[in-house]
This record gives C-alpha cells, structure tokens and sequence, in this order.
C-alpha cells in the first residue's frame, strides 16, 4: 500500500480487494487499487482505456481519438481527456440524465465513428445524485466496442441501498468506475475506490519499471497484488485501511443503514419544504442525498450572504450551487446523525433575506 520514488517498497496484499458479489456484481475477479480521489480514479481508468482501445484496434500513435461524456459529466473528466490528448463529443442530457437513446444518437451522427473509444456515465452527479441510463448506456458501448467507464464518485455508495439498488442498473456491465468512500462511505479525506472488470489491462499500462523497483516485483504477477500496478500514482498513503476496518467492525448492514437514513432524509426534506415553506420550492424531487431547491425572491448574493451566516453561526455548512444557469441552494446529507430537526432549523433561517 505504500511505496514510491527514491527506493522505497511495496507492501503487498495476498489477494485484490474485490467488491461484495451483491453491491456492484462484477465478475470475481475484477478488482483496483485506492487513490486519492474521484479525479485520480477517472484519469486511471481513462488512461487504460485509452491505451486498450490503441492496442486492440492497433491505431498508431497520435491516432484520433474520442471519448462520449454528457452535459453533466464532472470536470474532472474533461481535465482527464485533455492530459490523455482524447477528444470529447459532449452529449447533451434528457432531464440532466445521459441516456443510451442519447448516445446511440451521438454515434451515428459523429463523421469518425472509428475514433469512438470509451463513454462515461455518472452514477449519482455531485450537484443532484442523479443517476444516468447505465443499463441503456452499457447496451450501445457493447454494441460498438466501447469502453465504459462510471463515475459514482458520490452516488457509488448507493449500491449498499436497496431501496435504490435498482437505478444503478448496468453498473455490473462497466470496464471501471470510481467511487469515493471519503464522500458518502463515511472514510476519511483521501480515499476513492477504483475498480477495473479485468485488472489485467490496467496492470498492463499502469506498471512501472526500474532498478529500483524490479527487485521488489513478483515474478509471478498474478500471484501478487500490487497497487501502483492499478494506477498512475507510485507513492500512496494506505488510504484504503480506515474504511476496511470500519467495514470489518461494522458490517455491510450497519454502512447500507446509514445510507439509507441520508435517503429518507432528502426525501423528508423535500416534502417538508412543499407542505410547510410557501418561500421555499424543490427544484428536483431528490434521488439520492441531494435536495436542490430554491428561495423565492432572493438574488445569488442573497445565498452567498446567508451561507456565509450560515457557517458562522455554526448552524450549517451549505453553499449555494447553480441549476439551469440559476443560483439556488442545494442540501447534502451524508452523516446519518442529521435530524429533520436540524433541516427545519436551516430552513427557517433563509425566512428573511440576509443583511
């Protein structure tokens, strides 16, 4: 778990971290490393996409190539495409969801269909836990030989939910997806989780060699679990440990609780803003964990004087964000100790417009 440049070594595993068979369903053997966060994990993968696809296609060096993402894909994303020197076709949304109609669409309209390598869905965006059209996504990439790669940087930990389990469906087709335990899995800063369907490939790409790191190389690399062979990072913290061993000590059943209480809550948010805020509206009905709703009547300087109130009052931690080019606010319910009488105290405080 940790090592890196200037001769230091690799503490190994004796096997891959490998997901639950009933959260995700990915093949046994799938498995990936932990890096810092949903930003490293999509460049990771989307590095191993893109060197699979120029090997399996044999296209030369500085060949053309594309990547699919939608009007709601994270920044981190486009970043990624821009260090990898691939090109995005931005597919625009239906109801802020990327669905497979969509990106059947965008296939046959584009002039270099050849140059296509990879898609990238989201699983539970930042700003409103929406999730896309996996299951439709995952059918079109297979039918055209693509990558499919998921970020569910924050809406990944909805697998550990029934009562959502079944909006995630298609996660089980991905190449990789990331999901951040420092987010909505209660582990500390500095902890994603990346997950490849066949390892092998990222090993393949991600691996490096030296005088200094040879000796220290298995000579049977399937035997031997190595995280810098999963991810471009070399030196690491053990950022994975923290959340194995709240998993060890608490179960799966107490982490699936917790998640669902974040639900319930945006759920009873969002029905306690209709029924007793005439100033207050919901944007979006919440999928996940996050309620976008507005203030009637208030300008975006309205919201940046009242969230800055806000926090030093020490009442709540609530930045505004945009919808539709509009500034409004949005709740994240992450910790399971947040009562609906902690909402209620938020919302009365946005009655008058701030000084």
């Amino acid at each position: 778990m940790g090592g890196g440049r200037g001769g230091g070594t690799h503490r190994r595993t004796s096997g891959p971290p490998r997901p639950p068979p009933d959260q995700a369903g990915l093949p046994a053997a799938a498995g990936g490393c932990f890096v810092s966060g949903g930003s490293a994990g999509n460049l990771s993968a989307l590095v191993v996409a893109h060197d699979a696809a120029r090997r399996r296609r044999d296209l030369p060096a500085g060949a053309r190539l594309q990547v699919v993402v939608s009007d709601e894909t994270h920044s981190s994303v486009t970043n990624t495409l821009n260090i990898i020197g691939a090109e995005k076709i931005v597919v625009p949304t239906v109801d802020h969801r990327f669905t497979g109609d969509a990106l059947r669409a965008a296939l046959q309209a584009d002039q270099d269909p050849s140059s296509i390598i990879a898609v990238v869905g989201t699983a539970g965006s930042t700003n409103a836990g929406i999730i896309d059209d996996l299951a439709g996504i995952a059918e079109v990439a297979r039918a055209h030989d693509l990558w499919f790669h998921v970020d569910g940087a924050y809406g990944g930990a909805g697998l550990f939910a029934p009562s959502v389990r079944d909006r995630f469906a298609g996660i089980e087709c991905v190449d990789s997806f990331v999901v951040d335990p420092h987010k909505w899995l209660f582990a500390p800063f500095d902890c994603a989780a990346l997950i490849y369907r066949d390892p092998r490939l990222a090993r393949s790409v991600h691996t490096q060699n030296g005088p200094y790191l040879d000796l220290v190389q298995a000579d049977d690399s399937s035997a031997e679990w190595n995280p810098p062979d999963y991810a471009y990072q070399l030196t690491r913290s053990a950022c994975g440990l923290p959340l194995w061993f709240s998993l060890a000590v608490l179960g799966i059943d107490a982490y699936s609780a917790a998640i669902e209480s974040g639900i319930a809550l945006a759920k009873a948010a969002a029905e306690l803003i209709r029924t007793e805020y005439t100033y207050l509206e919901v944007i979006r009905e919440p999928e996940l964990s996050c309620l976008v709703y507005r203030r009637r009547g208030w300008t975006p300087q309205d919201y940046r004087s009242w969230s800055k109130r806000l926090l030093a009052d020490q009442l709540g931690f609530v930045i505004p964000t945009s919808w539709e080019g509009e500034v409004v606010s949005r709740l994240a319910f992450l910790y399971p100790g947040t009562t609906i009488e902690m909402v209620r105290e938020i919302l009365d405080s946005m009655l008058e417009a701030p000084a």
